[in-house]
């Protein structure tokens, strides 16, 4: 990518699109990065040494070729002066929120069409992540082809439609919280049992890639499925479990739909 990027915004998402980036050589040799707090900034530098951080530095940021919005939605009217003042018209400005929609950015960047939203995942950072796209009319195909490629080395980058983002967001965005902590429970519950740490996550790496597979590729319906393992400790609460999903999970789509 021979582009200069900006991100304005040095947290969590930066933190993982960058090092995914750096993790297998596609970094861009001129990246700056803006926060209103140092702290990320330095979190950053640890990580990624190679890019530029500056602090409130959101013009100098916004002056990249490519542009990643990489704020929460409530943060971004606060940060939109600054980078509408800095955009240059050519630029492709990359918002990787929820709820803010590109009708909305547009109006706020005073008619800036040259948008694009993806709903990031934490497992970029790893090239395994699973990151929906969508893109303003504005984009033309060679740009957008350009960009998909580039964007590919984080992981999946399939082209959705908008109004799709923000139950993405619930699915894939949040999906690993779902269930990293309870990996992480297993695993000490194996060294509890007597495994060592590499035999449990080796053990457990393998079972949780099976049981994907199983559950969507074995032609079995979910029920066949759950059926071919004959204890199941967790039986009794399983209603409880599901009712929890669908409550919070459903409530967290009602809040962050536009």
């Amino acid at each position: 990518m021979n582009k200069t990027v900006g991100f304005v915004g040095g947290g969590r998402v930066a933190r993982v699109l960058l090092g995914g980036l750096k993790r297998c050589g596609k970094l861009p040799q001129q990246v700056i990065v803006s926060d209103i707090s140092p702290e990320p900034l330095e979190r950053l530098k640890v990580l990624v040494p190679e890019v530029k951080t500056v602090v409130n530095g959101n013009k100098e940021a916004s002056a990249a070729d490519i542009v990643f919005l990489a704020l929460h939605p409530p943060a971004i009217p606060s940060a939109i002066d600054e980078v509408k003042s800095a955009l240059r018209g050519e630029a492709i400005l990359i918002s990787l929120a929820p709820k803010v929609t590109m009708a909305r950015l547009k109006e706020m960047l005073d008619g800036f069409e040259r948008i694009v939203r993806m709903l990031p995942n934490a497992c970029s950072i790893v090239n395994a992540g699973y990151n929906p796209v969508c893109f303003s009319p504005a984009i033309p195909d060679g740009e957008r082809k350009e960009l998909l490629e580039w964007l590919g080395a984080l992981g999946d980058c399939p082209e959705v439609a908008e109004e799709k983002i923000e139950a993405y967001a619930v699915l894939t965005g949040m999906g690993p919280t779902y269930f990293w902590f309870q990996w992480a429970e297993l695993v000490e519950l194996g060294k509890s049992l007597g495994l060592t740490e590499r035999e449990a996550i080796d053990g457990l790496k393998k079972m949780l890639v099976g049981a994907v597979k199983t559950l969507f590729e074995s032609g079995f319906s979910p029920e066949e499925v759950m059926d071919l393992i004959p204890v199941k400790p967790f039986a009794e609460e399983e209603q409880q479990i599901r009712a929890m999903y669908r409550q919070k999970l459903e409530a967290m789509f009602q809040r962050l739909k536009p």
